[in-house]
């Protein structure tokens, strides 16, 4: 099979992608890992982060218009149900004829045919050769990236990397989803012998603004609902392990009373997230998943899932919890009308962040504060800088705290770099990465919202089908050229 666009990894940056394709008269194809398109926006991310408005156009306003449509709504709406989700992307789909292969996962060891320094197919597990002219990674991972030999990083720069403040080991600002003060960290409170309790480590492991290897928090966005009529409650997981609770059972002990969101989705339903110091994310426990194989990484999201429905089943059960929280969360079960195929559980793990590119521009703090010029934007970003929690560990004061969590507000919406999705042309001529773009850890933390993936989704797709047109590299794509059709499309460059 030959295309001229070859999208791996059908997220809502890739369905945007191949829809701007269709619209450039390419030929093209979705590929996608799993069975279920979408990735978390319709994995049940329905309370979308959009930092500003006035930074979405294009595509990811038309999905979000088009969302706003299924609940008879003449605007955008921004928090909806994972089905409905699912359903305008299932639209978007048939509406411009795109071709979408199922359950076709990359070769991780052989994937990419390379020859003088462009992709000129991709193989899967299943042995399915497919070739194209331009290929486009659009998957949270990264793995079509890595397979062509280009250039990233994982985990936390140092700050003096690239001049930032926020980047690294952050124990000062992580005040946001903090356990509550004096938890002991002890099997035993108060006795050190008896060992540190699951998932906490001695220390920070570095002063602040040192680089490390950590990984901020994943977890399911869990969609609940409290009707009765459309419900299963969770049952204890059948590997229950009381002990991976206790910081849950101390927290309460401090006072602490909510451990995650019930948010108002549509229909009486929530998007669950992470909420105070012991919640859905499952500290610690990702660090191996942006390298890991396939049966590493499911065997990780499996980790997160026994996680959280055992959260879920302990404060609704548990004889140590107060009375007040079981109260609290007892009537929310998962809707039987949502991930039908999976057991009524998402199947799309929050992938915070993977592996991240190392291209001509590394988008970094300097930029989203606008301090940092950006002349050839594709797309903007407008959320907090936000970095979720990355590990547990002792303080100072001797009692567990969270460690990584930065939210620091911008000054306004910033342009994204086209240099930031396209590798370093002697790595690869005509591969374009719109979701594991070139960023530095903490300007990631901002860059990764749905709305922005669908943009640079978007503008990927335009800029191969000038690349071809001109036959060049995508690095040699005029951008002039480029930015005059991105905003004939209703893209948003610049505030």
């Amino acid at each position: 099979m030959n295309y001229d666009l070859v999208i791996y990894g059908g997220t809502s940056a890739g369905v945007a992608a191949a829809v701007q394709a269709k619209k450039m008269g390419l030929k093209s194809v979705i590929i996608e890992p799993s069975g279920r398109i979408g990735g978390l926006s319709s994995g049940g991310l329905g309370d979308t982060d959009f930092g500003k408005t006035a930074a979405i156009g294009g595509l990811s306003m038309d999905f979000y218009q088009r969302v706003g449509k299924k609940y008879e709504k003449d605007d955008a709406v921004w928090m909806f149900e994972p089905k409905v989700a699912l359903s305008v992307f299932h639209d978007w789909i048939s509406e411009f004829e795109i071709e979408v292969l199922y359950n076709e996962r990359l070769d991780l060891k052989d994937g990419a045919v390379v020859e003088a320094g462009k992709i000129v197919a991709i193989r899967m597990e299943s042995g399915l050769t497919i070739s194209g002219r331009i290929f486009l990674d659009t998957s949270y991972e990264g793995d079509l990236m890595k397979a062509a030999g280009v250039s990233y990083a994982t985990g936390r720069e140092a700050n003096s990397v690239y001049g930032e403040t926020y980047n690294g080991i952050q124990t000062a600002v992580a005040k946001k989803n903090q356990l509550p003060h004096g938890v002991d960290p002890y099997v035993v409170k108060g006795d050190p012998s008896s060992g540190l309790l699951p998932g906490v480590n001695a220390d920070a492991g570095g002063a602040d603004g040192e680089g490390d290897h950590r990984v901020q928090a994943y977890c399911y966005r869990m969609c609940l609902t409290d009707d009765p009529s459309n419900r299963i409650m969770v049952e204890k997981p059948a590997d229950y392990d009381e002990r991976k609770y206790e910081l849950l059972f101390r927290a309460i002990e401090q006072g602490e009373k909510i451990f995650f969101k019930l948010n108002g989705v549509p229909n009486r339903k929530t998007d669950s997230n992470n909420d105070k110091g012991f919640s859905t994310d499952y500290i610690g426990y990702n660090y191996d998943y942006p390298e890991a194989d396939y049966e590493g990484r499911v065997t990780i999201a499996a980790a997160h899932e026994r996680h959280q429905k055992g959260l879920i089943w302990t404060l609704q059960n548990h004889p140590r919890v107060s009375a007040e929280v079981r109260d609290f969360y007892k009537e929310w079960g998962l809707p039987l009308d949502e991930f039908t195929e999976n057991g009524h559980w998402s199947p799309q793990l929050y992938i915070r962040e993977s592996r991240r590119m190392l291209g001509d521009a590394v988008m970094n703090e300097n930029h989203i504060f606008s301090r940092s010029a950006i002349e050839d934007s594709v797309g903007m970003g407008s959320y907090t800088m936000d970095s979720h929690n990355t590990q547990r560990h002792v303080s100072a004061e001797g009692f567990v705290v969270n460690e990584g969590d930065v939210q620091i507000p911008l000054p306004g919406p910033y342009p994204i770099s086209y240099r930031s999705i396209v590798p370093k042309e002697e790595e690869c001529a005509n591969l374009l990465v719109p979701v594991c773009l070139s960023a530095s850890h903490i300007a990631y933390g901002s860059i990764r919202m749905e709305p922005v993936f669908m943009a640079l989704g978007q503008s990927a797709a335009t800029a191969a089908a000038f690349a071809l047109e001109a036959d060049c590299s995508v690095q040699k794509v005029n951008y002039d050229a480029l930015k005059k059709r991105l905003l004939e499309d209703g893209q948003v460059l610049y505030s």
